[in-house]
């Protein structure tokens, strides 16, 4: 068999095996939710690549390393949902960069926001006024979250704060 159209079945067995395990799964398989979630897919592509470019391991071990992948995936899923120890280890925390129009600096170091990513993001959510930012928050996903509102409305529900870190 040619060496390209080897490489485009071995490709096609391990898309076609990431397709039916991600259907299987949901679609938290390539989520952001998590670092862990993060470090999944990174790994789920590095075994792809290597599928498509390591042609003297056969292409089963690659499948049956991605089945592993998920496996991990799904049993440690299970366990943030059941343990509050497993989710604090695996998960981010919410981290208050901004509230009522005020940047915490302690924080944004924390994160490794600049001022001028604290202005892009605030431009980018339509923020036109620092009065009317009731809290900006760099979630569990790295991306920012701008809530707005006006100065004397009634401030933001603490259930939408309630796991976001504030120093």
């Amino acid at each position: 068999m040619s060496t390209y159209l080897e490489i485009t079945m071995r490709a096609a067995i391990v898309i076609a095996a990431i397709l039916i395990l991600t259907r299987f799964h949901g679609l938290r398989s390539f989520s952001k939710m998590s670092a862990f979630d993060f470090a999944i897919t990174v790994s789920i592509g590095s075994v792809l690549a290597s599928a498509v470019t390591t042609l003297d391991t056969g292409v089963w071990t690659f499948v049956g390393s991605i089945i592993a992948l998920f496996l991990v995936q799904v049993c440690i899923s299970q366990l943030r949902i059941r343990s509050d120890r497993v989710k604090e280890m695996v998960d981010n925390t919410p981290l208050l960069l901004m509230e009522d129009g005020k940047m915490n600096s302690a924080n944004m170091r924390k994160a490794g926001v600049t001022t001028s990513d604290l202005w892009a993001k605030l431009r980018e959510a339509n923020a036109y006024n620092l009065d009317e930012v009731r809290a900006v928050i760099m979630e569990t996903t790295g991306d920012v979250s701008v809530l707005h509102g006006s100065p004397d409305g009634s401030g933001i529900s603490p259930e939408i704060m309630q796991d976001v870190r504030r120093s």
